[in-house]
C-alpha cells in the first residue's frame, strides 16, 4: 500500500540520524586508528579544555600532547604553565603552539610566543596554527599576510633552532598562504581516514574522551622523527 511505504520513506532520516548520534557520542569518541611502527597518540589542548590530569592522560595510552601557548599579539593561554609542568612529570612529550592573528604584526606575535614558549630542546617543535575565526575581523591582502607570517617563522624557527610544525585549515588556505620557505613538517586533519604523503602530526577527530580530560578533545596521532630536537 502507498500508505506503507510512504511511512517507510519517514523513517529512513529518522533512523540515520539514530546511526550518526550512536556514531558521534558512543564510537568516536573512543575510537583510535591503528598505529604503525613510530607512531604514538597525542592531543592537542587549550583553556577550553581547563585542568588536565596528566598522569591519567599518560595512562590512557597517550604519548604526546600540544597545548596552546599564545594568541596574537598578547593572549597568553592560562593553562600553559601547568600543561607544561604537568606532562613532563607524567612523561608525556609535549610542544606548545600559536594560534596566529591577522590583526598583529608577525613580529609581535612572535615576540610573545618566544616569552611564553622559550625554546626547549627536550620538547616537540613549536607549532603554528593558521585558521580564520570571528576573534578578528582584519583581512589584510594574502601579499601582506604572507610578509607577516615570513617575520613570525623566521624569528621563531631561529631561535628554537628547528623549523616549525604548520596547522592550516581550509578556512586559511582558501584565502591565505602558508609560510613560505624551506619544507616544514605538516599537521593535517583527515577524520579517520590516514592522510597520504609526509605528514607530521595527524588530527584525527575533534571528539575524543581521554581520561584526565574534562570534556572532549582533539585526537592526533604523532611522527616525531621530525618534531624532537635537533
Amino acid at each position: 500500500m502507498w500508505w506503507r511505504r510512504a511511512g517507510t520513506a519517514a523513517l529512513v532520516p529518522v533512523v540515520l540520524a539514530l546511526v550518526l548520534a550512536l556514531g558521534w557520542y558512543v564510537v568516536v569518541p573512543t575510537a583510535r586508528p591503528a598505529l604503525r611502527p613510530g607512531e604514538g597518540y597525542g592531543i592537542d589542548v587549550s583553556n577550553h579544555q581547563g585542568p588536565v590530569d596528566w598522569h591519567r592522560v599518560a595512562a590512557d595510552g597517550i604519548s604526546y600532547a600540544y597545548m596552546k601557548a599564545t594568541e596574537g599579539r598578547t593572549f597568553v593561554d592560562p593553562y600553559l604553565a601547568a600543561n607544561w609542568a604537568g606532562a613532563r612529570d607524567a612523561g608525556v612529550r609535549r610542544g606548545a603552539y600559536h594560534f596566529f592573528s591577522l590583526c598583529s604584526p608577525g613580529a609581535d606575535q612572535a615576540a610573545s610566543f618566544l616569552r611564553a614558549a622559550p625554546p626547549d630542546p627536550a620538547a616537540l617543535a613549536p607549532a603554528l596554527d593558521l585558521e580564520i575565526l570571528e576573534a578578528c575581523a582584519d583581512r589584510p591582502p594574502a601579499a601582506a599576510v604572507q610578509a607577516e607570517l615570513d617575520a613570525f617563522t623566521e624569528r621563531v624557527e631561529w631561535a628554537w633552532g628547528r623549523p616549525l610544525l604548520v596547522y592550516a585549515r581550509g578556512s586559511w588556505t582558501g584565502t591565505y598562504p602558508v609560510p613560505s620557505g624551506p619544507a616544514r613538517p605538516r599537521w593535517q586533519t583527515s577524520f579517520f581516514v590516514r592522510p597520504h604523503g609526509e605528514w607530521s602530526v595527524w588530527q584525527v577527530h575533534y571528539g575524543a574522551r581521554v581520561d584526565g580530560v574534562r570534556g572532549r578533545v582533539d585526537l592526533d596521532v604523532v611522527r616525531p622523527d621530525r618534531l624532537v630536537g635537533p
